[in-house]
């Protein structure tokens, strides 16, 4: 029986489609899939030289196990991925330490210079929280040349420091190390200034931020053995465990800073009720650069009197005169707001202190 050339065309014309599909150079699905695995291969490969460099300005080598914990990776996956490295020569074996060699530090200095200048940008220009920085910097350093990572250097006025205090190279790899202790190695009575909070593992940089620490501000330790740290930062107390307090690193500081580790700033202006009025003594340090900005040119200055009015039938924002003014604040803006009462609120017979 002859076949039906109308079929025949049809079904040649569907195969045709499918194949194109396929196989279509630069737009195929193969094509497609092809780019996929190599950009990730190749993302895998700089996230690794990435941490053997970080880990080498601080003075801690990296080994295969503690590699496959950084990337979330088996370790014969590690391993087979080093290999890879090797024979790239980007790596060599110093013993059972990884080392980079000069085409290796190159794109090392190139990807944790962009990591960090991204987390500062995102820092100074963005609503993101803190505990999102290190993860979505991460999903954009990759696709940073040189030039986009000089122009975006120069747009944040060439900063020697990252928001969690860990240093940025320069182009060439030069690094202002801070000469700071981890709060493990300090004892009672020491005063020290937080320079930075080690942003890995994850989940103990949001215990920390959690607890309201940020760089600048200054501790009393109070009390230390093997269960715990106490401390006092802004009057409040705080209890960490050695494992957390290993991740908060401190410059010492000279006996006459114990008066600011110890007296609080004042209240949030969060827990100001209506009717009540308070003077302004300081925006929170964590506060956002934009966010900062944006309350002082509203007139958010210390000293400035604010009274809270009223509050929305959903419980906020909260509406507070200044200078004449009605502002309406969330709480998230108002609780970064620090506060002296200027009378009693309700429940209290006295001003807080």
């Amino acid at each position: 029986m002859p076949a039906n050339p109308v079929l025949t065309l049809f079904v040649g014309t569907i195969l045709f489609l499918l194949l194109g599909l396929l196989f279509w150079p630069d737009s195929g699905l193969y094509a497609r899939w092809l780019r996929a695995r190599r950009t990730s291969a190749r993302i895998m490969r700089e996230d690794a030289l990435k941490r053997v460099y970080a880990r080498e300005l601080a003075g801690q080598p990296l080994g295969l196990a503690a590699l496959a914990g950084e990337l979330g990776i088996s370790v014969d996956a590690a391993a087979q991925l080093m290999a890879e490295m090797l024979d790239l020569q980007l790596i060599e074996m110093q013993g059972e330490h990884f080392e980079l060699s000069g085409r290796g530090r190159e794109l090392a200095v190139h990807m944790l210079r962009a990591h960090r200048l991204l987390e500062k940008f995102l820092h100074d220009h963005t609503g993101y929280r803190e505990e999102e920085w290190h993860a979505r910097a991460e999903e954009q350093e990759h696709f940073l040349g040189p030039d986009e990572v000089a122009a975006l250097d120069a747009r944040l006025g060439h900063p020697r420091f990252d928001p969690h205090g860990d240093p940025i190279p320069t182009p060439a790899g030069e690094v202002v190390l801070p000469k700071s202790l981890p709060l493990s190695h300090l004892e009672p009575g020491d005063i020290a200034r937080i320079e930075h909070l080690d942003d890995q593992p994850e989940v103990i940089y949001a215990q920390l931020v959690a607890e309201g620490l940020h760089r600048g501000m200054e501790v009393l330790v109070l009390e230390k053995d093997a269960q715990r740290i106490r401390f006092l930062a802004h009057g409040k107390e705080h209890v960490l465990a050695p494992v957390l307090a290993a991740n908060l690193f401190l410059l010492p500081c000279p006996q006459t800073a114990a008066t600011e580790a110890m007296q609080a700033p004042g209240v949030p202006l969060s827990s100001l009720t209506p009717g009540h009025e308070a003077e302004v003594t300081q925006l929170s340090r964590t506060m956002r650069p934009a966010v900062r900005h944006r309350l002082m040119d509203l007139g958010v200055l210390p000293g400035v009197k604010v009274r809270a009015e009223f509050v929305s039938p959903v419980g906020e924002p909260v509406a507070y005169m200044i200078r004449g003014a009605l502002i309406a604040l969330r709480k998230e803006q108002s609780s970064q707001i620090f506060v002296q009462p200027l009378n009693a609120q309700p429940g209290n017979s006295s001003p807080a202190p």
